[in-house]
């Protein structure tokens, strides 16, 4: 028995082409919340960025936020861990001295240095975002809890940067950036403390994710759904691939299994 629907947002419920959740998807997580089902948000989005949901927003239920390093209830913290000091301040040297593209996620700000074409073609204008701050000093945050950082560079290297980062695990859904958390913080570790909070158990939970980051819940949950256009190494460890998100998935693959 479904207790709990988890969602990424980007490719998941919301469309990158229309920056829109479709109206099939609405329907159907209203539908499922109607029935006594949680619904709850499993994103690599931060609180700050969370500002394409209205669509569901009533619906919500909870959040797993910043791929799983700080999930909340309302105003009641669930589950909150930062990257260590250390690693936090060999990206930035590393960032300074190389110059390429990276965001570093505090509780209750987020900056980006050294901006770049790519940053804005491949973060700003797919996730319709535009509220990051560019006027920061990166040593402004080096004593900050970080909850995240967003590099951009290529896989070769970040396999070896991460070998400069004891203390952080790296999730990647997007060719030009990975996302860069505590190595205690993922999105399945984020449901697994949501779950116990709330009180339902990880194999009542349904999860839904696109993307590389998503890997951990999709293995994690009772039951994970890959989306069509997703990526292909989450297909591979999810129990059910459905339609793409612009054809109904959201609703296709709840229908499948009896939810709505």
């Amino acid at each position: 028995m479904v207790k709990a629907l988890f969602f990424d947002i980007d490719g998941t419920l919301v469309s990158f082409r229309t920056h829109a959740i479709p109206d099939s998807a609405v329907d159907a997580v209203r539908t499922a919340k109607e029935k006594g089902i949680e619904i709850f948000i499993s994103t690599g989005r931060p609180p700050l960025l969370i500002s394409n949901i209205g669509q569901i927003e009533r619906y919500v239920d909870g959040y797993v936020s910043t791929n799983g390093a700080y999930c909340y209830v309302g105003n009641e913290e669930i589950y909150l861990k930062t990257i260590p000091e250390k690693d936090v301040e060999t990206l930035v040297n590393e960032g300074e001295k190389n110059g390429f593209t990276y965001l570093m996620v505090g509780l209750d700000e987020i900056a980006v240095f050294h901006p770049s074409d790519i940053y804005r073609d491949y973060f700003c204008e797919l996730l319709n975002i535009d509220v990051v701050r560019t006027d920061c000093n990166p040593a402004d945050f080096l004593r900050k809890p970080i909850l995240q950082m967003t590099a951009f560079f290529d896989v070769d290297t970040e396999k070896k940067m991460m070998t400069c980062l004891p203390g952080s695990i790296s999730s990647r859904w997007n060719p030009y950036f990975t996302d860069i958390t505590a190595s205690e913080a993922d999105k399945g570790k984020g449901m697994l403390a949501m779950a116990s909070r709330r009180g339902f158990l990880p194999e009542e939970v349904m999860a839904f994710g696109d993307g590389g980051n998503d890997i951990p819940i999709i293995k994690a949950a009772g039951t994970g759904i890959a989306m069509g256009d997703g990526n292909k190494s989450l297909k591979e460890v999810a129990d059910y691939v459905t339609a793409p998100l612009d054809e109904d998935g959201v609703a296709y693959a709840l229908r499948h299994y009896g939810i709505i």
